[in-house]
């Protein structure tokens, strides 16, 4: 078999969270230890960061591995979901792991892996822990799938665990309060292992003391003495920062890559996260400028309020539960256009009262669906959407058919925004660039 028959296969036959929903979710450690048995326990081999949280794990993971890429350490980073190519999860150096990769590893182990009866993201942890291992990667960046306590990632025993925040979403799995979804993600953290949480709230912050207390776990939070701040940037269509600590400033000017305003806080919980992995590992190197500037381009980071096209204005974010859009809707606002249209779906497990009501008004909205099961139906979509005023429509179903349609429409000083799942970006991303 081939690559793609090989992927059809792994798509068919093992349960996939993201697009089955609480169905495929396997609760406790069990399958991944035993796959990991079936390898010679490759996570053992490993030196390793683990990042969970509710937002911002991804971003900030890939801002790890661009770190570590800089100090030309071999760095491997394993990511879910994947947008556009499986291979995305699973990188060393920014570069996908090889079709011949996956391949020999399900020849390999397939008669050994149908009778556990792992999930998809279960075979998918061990295949890229396997990977590292076999590479001899000298760090593994590794982001949890869901929650942390009883994900398959939570077989390593790493340097350093971050936890980005905590916000409401999962809930049918992961608990309907903060402090219960809080337990779960404190899950990670390990025995005398320094852990630090990105973003400390009230109401979870206790959950993390308590967890760490009993671990003996030293515990840090990131702090008002370090500030990331927005700045006035050379280049009008990016975004740019500097940076403080204890009022003075270390960094005056750092163009990213990316213009989510969003991303201001992922980059102070990874800066906190640098000077802590500095003293563990003993860095001495400065690259934290560096990889900032280069986080794109070392990590191939993609869906990510990424700009498709300047005129007219397109952009697509992988934004998708009530703490995101909290974010992203200022940013919406700041933009000027002459017409502003977003091209939405949802899953269907989503608290969608919370997004659409913060919504601008000012947007004609089309509702679409991801090609997935647990995608939302539109028509249902839909009477949220009118319920709260919004200028709303269905073009059609499919992402990529209404985005042809507002193109063919559109004025170059019009703006289009894809979002609210992974899976409409990734849709959307992979038929744009096919």
């Amino acid at each position: 078999m081939d690559y793609h028959q090989i992927l059809e296969d792994i798509f068919a036959r093992y349960p996939m969270y993201h697009k089955q929903g609480s169905s495929a979710y396997k609760e406790g450690l069990e399958n991944i230890e035993e796959l990991a048995q079936m390898v010679e326990n490759p996570q053992d081999k490993l030196l390793a960061i683990h990042v969970a949280g509710t937002n911002g794990k991804g971003s900030v993971a890939h801002l790890l591995s661009s770190y570590f890429q800089e100090l030309n350490y071999k760095t491997g980073l394993f990511t879910s979901p994947h947008l556009v190519d499986f291979r995305e999860r699973i990188k060393i150096n920014g570069a996908s792991i090889s079709e011949e990769e996956v391949i020999h590893f399900f020849k390999k182990y397939q008669s050994q892996i149908d009778p556990i009866e792992p999930s998809f993201f279960e075979i998918t942890t061990v295949l890229a822990f396997d990977y590292f291992a076999n590479q001899e990667v000298d760090i593994a960046i590794i982001e949890t799938g869901l929650g942390g306590r009883l994900d398959a990632t939570n077989i390593i025993q790493p340097v350093l665990s971050i936890i980005t925040n905590v916000g409401l979403d999962h809930q049918q799995l992961l608990g309907n309060t903060l402090p219960k979804i809080a337990m779960e993600k404190a899950g990670i953290i390990k025995p005398e292992t320094p852990v630090l949480i990105g973003e400390p709230n009230p109401k979870t912050l206790p959950v993390f003391q308590a967890v760490a207390t009993r671990q003996n776990a030293p515990l840090y939070t990131t702090t008002e003495q370090l500030k990331v701040e927005q700045v006035q940037s050379l280049d009008s269509s990016k975004m740019a920062i500097r940076i403080k600590k204890y009022g003075q400033v270390l960094y005056p000017y750092i163009e990213l890559p990316l213009s989510g305003g969003y991303q201001l806080k992922n980059i102070n919980t990874f800066i906190h996260a640098v000077e802590l992995l500095n003293s563990i590992l003993k860095i001495k190197e400065n690259k934290l400028v560096q990889s900032i500037q280069n986080w794109v381009e070392n990590t191939h980071l993609i869906g990510r309020w990424q700009q498709i096209s300047e005129k007219p204005l397109v952009i697509c974010d992988v934004g998708h539960n009530q703490d995101a859009f909290q974010l992203i809707v200022p940013q919406l606002n700041a933009i000027e256009a002459e017409t502003k249209y977003a091209i939405l779906g949802f899953v269907d497990d989503k608290d969608l009262t919370h997004i659409v009501d913060i919504l601008p008004r000012d947007f004609q909205y089309y509702l679409c669906k991801a090609p997935i099961s647990r995608a939302l139906d539109p028509e249902k979509l839909l009477i949220f959407f009118q319920k709260e005023g919004l200028n709303s429509t269905i073009y059609s179903p499919s992402v990529y058919e209404t985005f042809q349609y507002l193109r063919s429409k559109i004025k170059p000083n019009d703006f289009i925004f894809i979002s609210g799942s992974f899976f409409v970006v990734g849709d959307f991303l992979a038929q744009y660039y096919s």
